[in-house]
């Protein structure tokens, strides 16, 4: 009698947090993120990721942790060394633009499903917060930094769910962008 081949994946772990991202990317914030949906989307058997995630929450919060790091990066890409008015613009943007493009995943960060104890998770919203009053204190001459990061991650954060939720027009990227400059210049009482 022949043996059924067995079939063995390297990296299970990130294959299913890729395959709830594609999952996301592919269907929005309405997409089915279940392990089983993540297991079929991955290739493999139902109750594999039930050997690395505990739950669906513990496969979120590992989801987000990824979306983080995506998203620490593309803020640090729109502008490496901000110090001006139009480089916090162009972070503030690329803020934006991230959550429009990426809603489901955006949606899943942000969430109260994940685990916030969760350490990947932690770290890299604690990237992204330290990444902020750096800025702000290069960018501004403010006397409260944390003070004011907190209030320009509310501002871009309510903004950009702003133009997920439909409150504001999101079809013209060059209209968000110049919507977006504009706020958080007059906000953050920038304007020159």
């Amino acid at each position: 009698m022949q043996s059924r081949p067995t079939y063995h994946h390297g990296d299970l772990p990130a294959t299913l947090v890729r395959a709830a991202i594609e999952l996301l990317d592919t269907d929005g914030a309405e997409a089915d993120v279940s392990l089983r949906a993540v297991a079929r989307k991955a290739g493999v058997s139902t109750g594999a990721p039930y050997r690395h995630f505990e739950d669906r929450n513990a496969l979120l919060s590992a989801v987000a942790a990824v979306g983080y790091r995506e998203l620490a990066a593309l803020l640090q890409s729109a502008h490496p060394g901000p110090e001006s008015v139009a480089d916090l613009a162009d972070i503030a943007v690329a803020y934006v633009q991230f959550a429009i493009t990426r809603p489901g995943l955006f949606r899943v960060m942000f969430a109260g499903v994940c685990d916030t104890s969760n350490p990947e998770r932690v770290d890299a919203v604690e990237a992204i917060d330290n990444y902020l009053r750096d800025i702000i204190k290069r960018g501004t001459a403010t006397e409260t930094p944390e003070v004011v990061a907190t209030g320009a991650w509310a501002l871009v954060h309510g903004l950009a769910f702003l133009f997920l939720d439909g409150k504001l027009d999101a079809t013209d990227r060059d209209q968000v962008d110049s919507h977006v400059r504009a706020v958080v210049t007059a906000t953050l009482g920038l304007s020159h």
